[in-house]
């Protein structure tokens, strides 16, 4: 009988099966907008990651990875808002799963406004507040803290990549704030 030790990540893909299954099928993935509230509950602050891309490009993004096979939406939530913005950032996580929205991401533009070159990809979206300490962690180079006006304006907007900063203004329509 052969007795093997259990793998500690059976979610996990190995790069070679994570291509493969690329070309075949779209990836779930969650997406979070970190926001700092005021004492009233209103969004005061985002939080984005600044980045460089593959040509060396600075852009910004938000908070995102896959969903891993038997992990459940709020659990990978927690492991990407941990993974993005360090175990101090003491997310918000909401009481119930449903998203802001849901963004349709193809490798070729689309009607949907939202591209990733190395996939299709369906990515349920979030608003999270974070109470604690964040520090940019993994690819990313800074954590930028902004008001809603900063993050919505022209020249930031045009920094997000794939679409995002339309998601950032969806985002915060749905927190109710006012442009």
């Amino acid at each position: 009988m052969n007795v093997r030790t259990p793998d500690p990540n059976p979610g996990w893909l190995s790069e070679e099966d994570l291509f493969e299954a690329r070309g075949r099928l779209p990836m779930v993935y969650v997406e979070a907008v970190p926001v700092r509230l005021d004492p009233l509950g209103f969004v005061n602050e985002v939080g984005t990651l600044l980045q460089a891309d593959e040509d060396g490009t600075m852009v910004r993004s938000l908070v995102s990875g896959r969903v891993i096979y038997r992990e459940t939406i709020r659990a990978a939530l927690l492991r990407h808002m941990e993974k993005d913005l360090g175990p101090l950032a003491f997310p918000q996580l909401p009481i119930s799963p449903v998203p802001f929205t849901v963004a349709e991401y193809f490798p070729a533009p689309s009607q949907t406004g939202f591209t990733d070159d190395r996939q299709h990809a369906v990515s349920l979206a979030y608003v999270i507040p974070v109470t604690g300490e964040c520090e940019p962690r993994q690819d990313a180079l800074e954590l930028t803290w902004m008001t809603p006006e900063e993050v919505l304006s022209p020249g930031v907007q045009m920094e997000f990549s794939g679409g995002r900063g339309g998601l950032i203004r969806q985002a915060l329509s749905y927190a109710g704030v006012g442009f």
